[in-house]
């Protein structure tokens, strides 16, 4: 191994349960407490949304069951870059990486922070809330407050974190995993024990809601249920993660499949679960009508507890958002450093730390990017955006099982999909009127996320010639070599 080659090695240093816990603490996050407004205002009624949940569960489950055979047939640092690279050539591949690091990745991980800001907001009864200042850039509004600053503070404190060796991360991980589920868990639970419910709250609908923020073409009919899902595929996104880190999953072609579909068979009962225990104690239009700096695990708490417990049970909500922060920031940072290393993105990004064997440039590079992103636009907005840009590349990543099966039948697969070719399909038809329905009603997220997609056409052009440039001075070096001998 040359020296430069040994830098950019990583460890694998992940087990069974860190990947699973991976798994279920990248997925609960944000959405399961915060969505569920924005999904009654954009469906109207509790079944609505219940079936939006588990269809976006399913959806999710179908991918992991795809997902689960390309990362047991391919366990390398970077995941469905890897995937895309390899099935549709490096220009895909380097569009992925590009659209993961400036609008998917980076994006969600604001989002968090700004989730996990709000959370300490309503902890302390709003104190946050004061905006510093507000800039018009273009006719563009730039806002920077209290939530701004404590979001981006969060990012940078996990982010140095994740400097750590990654089987530390493993372990904090994992503690984190176990406080998201007991949280998310107890919250349904109480709720049905100690809450005065009422079961008619599912026959009602959300017509007094307030709805703040959700625009009409985003409620009701079919686009309102695309919108729904939308939003609950937030609160499933991540589930794909884990294929990042393969490269430092130990034995991956067995612990990957069952971290992916183990995972995410978890979290999908959990979600519904908890749902139906929201509309149980609120109807919907209380639920419509949540103002969106709170959430409706925090209202349907302040039914039973006081005050105080109900700002320390938010508390750790929030401590579960910096988990799932902490996660992503991990995760993400792999598919730049991959990209480094193929030659097609900033090349001192490929380094590692001699003595964490982690990638310390790539993750400071996100973090500075993730911050400019808090400044961009609310929690929805964020999410939104960035949605669009996963489901596009999400799907190509699972279309290339085919690519795979055609062209490489005799590979060695330790995991075939369940329901081969039937399930890949479901998953690409939803993931493709998903796509389509988000032009129609969040037009303006999905062309911006095209947008900075097609910036990355000129950067590709230039790496790629970099790479063969270098290529070519290599070839000439081994040549004058042989020469002399």
């Amino acid at each position: 191994m040359t020296p430069r080659a040994a830098r950019n090695h990583v460890i694998r240093g992940l087990g069974l349960l860190a990947a699973i816990s991976m798994v279920i603490g990248d997925v609960i996050g944000t959405g399961v407490f915060l969505k569920v407004r924005v999904m009654t205002c954009n469906v109207g009624t509790p079944g609505m949304v219940i079936a939006a949940w588990i269809i976006a569960g399913l959806f999710s489950f179908a991918g992991a069951l795809t997902y689960a055979e390309l990362a047991a047939m391919m366990p390398r640092t970077g995941g469905e870059y890897v995937f895309i690279r390899e099935g549709y050539g490096s220009l895909c591949g380097f569009l992925y990486g590009w659209m993961r690091f400036f609008v998917a990745g980076c994006g969600g991980t604001a989002a968090l922070a700004v989730g996990f800001a709000i959370f300490l907001n309503v902890m302390t009864r709003g104190a946050l809330g004061i905006n510093y200042f507000t800039l018009d850039l273009a006719g563009y509004r730039v806002v920077f407050g209290g939530i701004q600053a404590l979001a981006i503070t969060a990012i940078w404190v996990v982010t140095l974190i994740s400097c750590a060796a990654v089987s530390v991360g493993g372990h904090i991980t994992t503690a984190f995993t176990a406080l998201k589920m007991l949280l998310v868990v107890g919250v349904g639970l109480v709720a049905f024990l100690l809450a005065r419910g009422d079961w008619g709250h599912f026959a009602l609908s959300d017509a007094l809601g307030a709805c703040e923020g959700v625009g009409p073409r985003a409620r009701g009919g079919i686009a309102g249920f695309g919108a729904a899902m939308i939003g609950a595929l937030w609160a499933y996104n991540g589930w794909n993660e884990v294929t990042y880190v393969a490269g430092e999953v130990k034995h991956p072609q067995h612990n990957l499949p069952l971290a992916l579909i183990g995972g995410i068979g978890v979290v999908g009962v959990v979600y519904v679960f908890v749902n139906i225990a929201y509309f149980y104690v609120l109807t919907p239009a209380e639920v419509a009508a949540i103002p969106s700096w709170s959430s409706a695990a925090t209202e349907v708490l302040a039914r039973f507890f006081g005050p105080v417990a109900t700002r320390l049970m938010v508390g750790a909500m929030a401590m579960s958002v910096f988990g799932t922060l902490l996660i992503g920031i991990v995760v993400c940072a792999r598919t730049p450093y991959a990209m480094a290393r193929d030659g097609l993105f900033f090349r001192y990004l490929a380094d590692v730390s001699p003595h964490t064997r982690v990638p310390i440039r790539a993750l400071v590079a996100q973090a500075v990017w993730t911050s400019l992103l808090v400044l961009s636009g609310s929690f929805d907005a964020l999410t939104d955006y960035s949605m669009f840009a996963i489901l596009i590349f999400v799907g190509f990543a699972a279309s290339t099982i085919f690519v795979f099966r055609r062209r490489m039948p005799e590979t060695e697969r330790p995991y075939r999909t369940w329901g081969y070719p039937i399930v890949p399909l479901v998953f690409l038809v939803t993931a493709g009127l998903l796509i389509g329905n988000t032009l129609l009603t969040m037009p303006k997220q999905a062309f911006a996320g095209l947008g900075l997609l097609a910036l990355g056409l000129p950067f590709y052009w230039y790496w790629s010639r970099q790479k063969k440039l270098l290529f070519q001075e290599a070839k000439s070096v081994a040549r004058g070599l042989i020469g002399q001998e």
